[in-house]
């Protein structure tokens, strides 16, 4: 297989290897511990699983593994609630275990990024567990604490005790829970047992930034931040507009949620939190070659916000959003809008993109899509700016795992089924075997079943065929790896011709243009659609090692369904 490598190494190589600079077009490959590897005999994955296989992560030429919450924790939202930020949850294994998967990632050459629950805690929290005893105590103001609205303690015969105010929670009903002791509300934007931080104290701001330097110290590479977008609340408690229902959409919550019926001016995206982000980003600076990315849950200003927390050199490196992660399909056109919306907004920022995580549908079950169709969406997905998150099966091109209501685990299906049906359909255990007892990933019954197509589709069936999900993967992130624009390059002269997206990615003196037919009917790039500079005909150099059909002529590119295009400025390489 060539991609044409030899004759087309970037100069500048240096750049595109710099420690520093590390994230910037990363591919980041996201593991859920509960769900990879079972290494102890108890159904459940841990730190020890995620060790035997890290070879097989880092064979696919991924540059980064990002960890799901290991601390220690109730689990009521499966990690998500934690009751000890510096501590591994001993489902997992110990801190001991932590640093040897710390040690045998870097021996492979992987960067280790872990997720943050910084906006909330368990209410098992030692913090939460002082805070709630008393409106006196040295943390009473550590946590988003508020009267009753109608009367001081509920106790009234004409005024009922009601919440504070109209915010939601995610997860369903009030984000207010009455708490007898004190007599007060507590805020929860998601389960009433993960209880909302009060970032408006900075002494919360300390100890956060304590927690995020006890993991650095540990040679961490990176965090991923949960629900970034979060951390703050407005003091005044403002209730939050009702959006209008053709402004609506399921981008962060399935549509069957009240919670899109808000526009959620006053219980997140507040704008203190960039005076925060700028603190951890020197908090990150203290060490060396640290990033973080950040997730940003907001249906109506995903992008914008993005852009705001990841603009200029003291906030986070890269941020990510919802637009491709929602169950609207991704056509050009919609692809387009989001990467032309993300322009408009960005001068300097980084984007970091993904299809599919541990919140979502997997995406070939969210779009419908066959094997031709997810390659080809993969590819799209590689050849974008910014960098990139690859979820845990993703590369064997799985379907959402089936879950039936008497197996589910999470509390967020179990509230809104059977509309919504929670994530447990992209937890499902890992498939590493066709043959093996739960497909290799335990040798008893796992905390969530084994899905049966899934299995089909195993590292095992897949690892040695050339065709399959799994070989092309690692030919694409091959591909992506061989050429500095893919990986640094900024995205130029985006265009949509029918269903034809193209684009070029520019890095210093390198140019590669990038054709993608995002649908199941062949089609035409004309030479109309570029005024000058055609990128097929002479000057241009196609790239092959990818397997896409394509035919051209002076006048147009034919691109078969499902197929792309990629080729390279002469002239603008290396000798």
């Amino acid at each position: 297989m060539s991609f044409n490598q030899e004759n087309h190494a970037q100069k500048g190589s240096s750049k595109v290897n710099d420690e520093r600079d590390w994230w910037r077009g990363a591919v980041i490959y996201q593991i859920y511990p509960r769900s990879f590897q079972d290494s102890n005999g108890d159904g459940i994955g841990d730190l020890l699983g995620i060790i035997r296989r890290l070879p097989y992560v880092a064979s696919l030429g991924v540059d980064a593994i990002w960890l799901s919450p290991f601390f220690t924790s109730p689990m009521l939202d499966f990690g998500y609630d934690v009751s000890d930020y510096c501590d591994v949850d001993p489902m997992f294994g110990t801190l001991a275990d932590f640093d040897l998967l710390l040690l045998e990632a870097h021996r492979l050459g992987l960067k280790v990024m872990i997720d943050l629950v910084l906006s909330h805690t368990s209410d098992q929290h030692p913090w939460f567990e002082q805070s709630r005893q008393s409106r006196n105590n040295d943390k009473h103001d550590w946590f988003v604490w508020a009267d009753a609205k109608g009367c001081a303690d509920g106790t009234g015969p004409n005024e009922p005790r009601q919440a504070p105010n109209n915010w939601l929670s995610i997860f369903g009903g009030s984000a207010w829970q009455w708490d007898a002791n004190r007599q007060q509300y507590y805020l929860h934007n998601f389960l009433s047992s993960q209880p909302d931080l009060n970032f408006h104290n900075t002494a919360v701001q300390d100890a956060l930034l304590q927690v995020a330097r006890f993991w650095m110290r540990r040679k961490v590479d990176g965090f991923r931040l949960d629900t970034i977008n979060f951390y703050f609340h407005d003091k005044q408690l403002r209730d939050n507009p009702i959006l209008p229902s053709e402004q609506r959409n399921s981008t962060i919550a399935p549509q069957v949620n009240p919670y899109n019926h808000q526009e959620h001016l006053y219980d997140k995206n507040r704008p203190e939190n960039i005076a925060f982000l700028r603190r951890f980003r020197a908090t990150m600076d203290e060490f060396e070659n640290v990033a973080a990315v950040g997730e940003v849950g907001d249906a109506q200003r995903g992008m914008q916000i993005m852009t705001q927390y990841t603009a200029g050199d003291d906030l986070i490196q890269m941020c990510y959003a919802f637009d491709f992660l929602s169950p609207e399909v991704l056509d050009a056109q919609r692809i387009a809008a989001v990467i032309n919306l993300f322009q408009q907004h960005s001068s300097d920022s980084w984007s970091c993109w993904a299809y599919s995580n541990h919140d979502v549908i997997r995406h070939p079950s969210r779009w419908q899509l066959d094997s031709s169709g997810q390659k080809l969406m993969n590819s799209l997905l590689l050849s974008l700016q910014g960098s990139v998150c690859l979820y845990q099966g993703e590369e064997l091109g799985l379907n959402e795992g089936r879950v039936d209501f008497d197996q589910l685990q999470d509390p967020y299906g179990k509230e809104f089924w059977p509309k919504f049906k929670g994530r447990d359909g992209c937890r499902t255990p890992m498939v590493w075997s066709d043959t093996a007892v739960n497909a290799g990933f335990s040798k008893v019954q796992p905390w969530l079943p084994v899905d049966a197509q899934q299995q089909l589709k195993a590292v095992c069936v897949q690892d040695s065929d050339s065709t399959s999900s799994l070989a092309f993967y690692r030919e694409m992130l091959g591909f992506r790896k061989s050429f500095s624009a893919l990986i640094k390059g900024q995205l130029v002269n985006l265009k949509v011709s029918a269903a034809i997206l193209s684009f070029e990615r520019v890095f210093e003196q390198q140019r590669i243009f990038c054709a993608f037919n995002l649908s199941d009917q062949e089609q035409a790039l004309t030479v109309d659609s570029f005024e000058s500079n055609i990128p097929w005909a002479q000057g241009w150099l196609p790239l092959q090692g990818l397997s896409y059909q394509y035919s051209c002529s002076a006048t147009q590119l034919l691109l078969p369904a499902w197929q792309a295009f990629y080729a390279i400025k002469n002239g603008n390489v290396d000798d």
